[in-house]
């Protein structure tokens, strides 16, 4: 299993069926972690600059930014996409 560095994974707590591997990615290396960039990205477009009046405005504020990327998949494929993670495809 492919994951970033964060606490949750690398915790010794950490239980494993036998037949898992954890690989961790390098650290400060978003472009290994698209996921990172679909962050960013909703950071940038939807939840910036925002006070939050509590964990509900926080919750629905992230529902509504989610919903509006869901809405546009070409954004997300473009956000995700890696030239250089294609072989044989043309882009």
């Amino acid at each position: 299993m492919l994951l970033d560095r964060a606490g949750w994974h690398t915790t010794d707590k950490l239980k494993l069926p036998r037949n898992i591997s954890l690989i961790f990615l390098p650290s400060r290396a978003p472009e290994l972690n698209p996921v990172e960039n679909i962050w960013q990205f909703l950071r940038a477009n939807w939840l910036s600059n925002t006070v939050f009046d509590g964990i509900d405005h926080i919750i629905d504020a992230a529902c509504s930014a989610w919903n509006n990327l869901a809405a546009l998949p070409d954004t997300i494929r473009s956000i995700g996409l890696r030239k250089w993670a294609h072989t044989g495809l043309y882009l």
